[in-house]
């Protein structure tokens, strides 16, 4: 008799989570508005929306009962919003999977595969990676630290000769890490606006529940037409280099998906942080200070910036491949895991006054790039680009402020990768040019 109801519950389950699954299929291919979806439950949206520079309260709510929640969803989706446990998840590509076919098979998403590393597992992980890893040495990257150095020269220039007020978002955070990317892949100077408007609207999800993966198919497209080009002439550009080196071990799909990996990792996360670290700077005298006056300060300034922001809100979604205890949870395979990013960041019993910013804890092994095999492979370069942007930043416009009441800034309100739309700054009168080591 167990035997049979045991058999008739997992035939209940099976039949609810095809059901759930349709029922998803079904509002993303109508493209349903999430952020305005009285019956999608809060909880649900939690890891996906903030309240200013912090997560919403009832991400901790949910840390404080245990490290791992269920949503309340037809599919099995946990939510993991411990440190701890999110390094477990985030480590064990034995245990969870994160190839994007498992999505298409339950029927969640339609779309092409984004490709590259994010979306993979061994051994075509390991093997791509491989490929990648020795062009993001340090010693490779500080080979971009001049023209990182001149593209922030640059747009500091274009702003100080604007009238009034400027947006920080669309005049530097934006253009840096846009153009970066630019200087590291090797797209022409001509494509390269092209390159930033495709860019744009990839991880804000407040419209169609696919707009992002639709977006991503589009840059794919794109980026098989770069690679066709760079494998007739290829330049000095990252895609030039593996074109040379490994061009008759990648197809263009595969370097595409690269590209566009990099893409995702290094542009709108880099731009929102360059925003976001900025608004924290302004709302701190003593923060603002440090990077302004004190070199050594600035990078651990960055990594607690960082940690405290963490504006990959929540990591590439898994699969357990087999049942699995997550700090005491009993996950099944087939079920899905989320790891919040934010909130195990803000995790007290690893970081004590987690929503302070102070820049003297070590924020050590912070979880803003991720963790394990699928950790940003951009994260050096990133981190290099902040150092750069905010003491040149501070140092030019000593007298910055902004042009608009708090109240009045505009977050975005459920994404993935959490910012603002814009960022208006008044620079003040006084400009002074850039001087490092001040």
């Amino acid at each position: 008799m167990r035997d049979v109801l045991q058999s008739a519950t997992d035939v209940r389950s099976r039949v609810t989570g095809w059901m759930g699954r349709r029922f998803l299929a079904h509002l993303s291919k109508s493209g349903f508005d999430l952020g305005s979806s009285w019956f999608v439950p809060s909880k649900v949206l939690a890891p996906l929306r903030r309240n200013g520079l912090n997560p919403v309260p009832e991400l901790a709510r949910m840390q404080a009962h245990g490290p791992v929640t269920r949503l309340p969803l037809p599919v099995t989706v946990w939510l993991v919003t411990g440190y701890e446990a999110s390094k477990r998840v985030l480590v064990d590509a034995e245990a969870f999977s994160n190839d994007f076919g498992h999505f298409r098979e339950m029927g969640l998403f339609a779309d092409e595969a984004p490709g590259g590393l994010g979306f993979s597992d061994p051994p075509e992980h390991t093997r791509l990676r491989k490929v990648l890893t020795p062009e993001f040495t340090m010693r490779r990257l500080s080979r971009l630290i001049p023209r990182i150095e001149a593209i922030v020269a640059d747009q500091l220039d274009l702003m100080s000769m604007k009238d009034g007020p400027v947006d920080l978002v669309e005049d530097f955070a934006m253009p840096v890490p846009a153009l970066t990317i630019c200087e590291l892949l090797g797209v022409p100077a001509n494509q390269r606006e092209e390159f930033q408007r495709r860019s744009v609207a990839r991880f804000d999800l407040g419209g169609a529940a696919t707009a992002s993966l639709s977006a991503v198919s589009q840059s794919i497209v794109y980026f098989r037409e770069l690679v066709r080009a760079q494998r007739e002439a290829p330049n000095d550009g990252l895609l030039g280099e593996l074109i040379r080196k490994h061009g008759d071990e990648l197809d263009d799909d595969e370097l595409a998906g690269l590209a566009d990996g990099l893409l995702t990792g290094g542009f709108e996360t880099t731009a929102s942080m360059i925003s976001l670290g900025t608004l924290a700077m302004l709302r701190s005298p003593d923060l603002l200070a440090r990077v302004r006056d004190d070199d050594e300060a600035v990078g651990g300034v960055v990594d607690e910036l960082l940690r405290h922001q963490s504006v990959v809100q929540v990591a590439f979604l898994r699969i357990a491949r087999k049942d699995v205890d997550i700090a005491g949870t009993k996950v099944r395979a087939g079920d899905i895991v989320a790891c919040s990013l934010s909130q195990a960041n803000r995790d007290p019993s690893v970081y004590p006054s987690p929503d302070a910013i102070n820049p003297d804890r070590s924020a050590g092994q912070h979880l803003a790039f991720g963790y394990g095999a699928h950790r940003c492979i951009g994260a050096e370069l990133a981190k290099m680009e902040l150092r750069i942007a905010y003491p040149a930043l501070v140092r030019r416009f000593p007298e910055m402020r902004l042009a608009v009441q708090p109240g009045d800034l505009s977050f975005r309100k459920l994404s993935i990768v959490y910012g603002l739309h814009s960022l208006p700054i008044h620079l003040g009168n006084h400009t002074s040019p850039i001087q490092p080591g001040l």
